[in-house]
């Protein structure tokens, strides 16, 4: 998801202020990144999409199952 690498960074920077300059002070509003997340997240779930990934592969529980000591397909 080399595509979404940016949109990432831009969004991981401005959480990591807001939790550091606003969260960690009491005020836990965390919409001033929305934005960012909103478009990172459409940018993963369209590469997920072109890359045939289908979220339901994403949420499957693996660990502690059987499949956790399967090799990937």
């Amino acid at each position: 998801m080399e595509q979404c690498r940016q949109l990432k960074e831009e969004y991981d920077n401005c959480f990591n202020l807001w939790f550091s300059q606003k969260f960690l002070k009491g005020d836990d509003n965390d919409e001033i990144c929305a934005p960012l997340l909103k478009v990172y997240k459409e940018c993963v779930k369209r590469t997920m999409k072109e890359n045939n990934i289908e979220m339901k592969e994403i949420d499957k529980p693996v660990l502690g199952t059987p499949e956790e000591k399967k090799a990937p397909p």
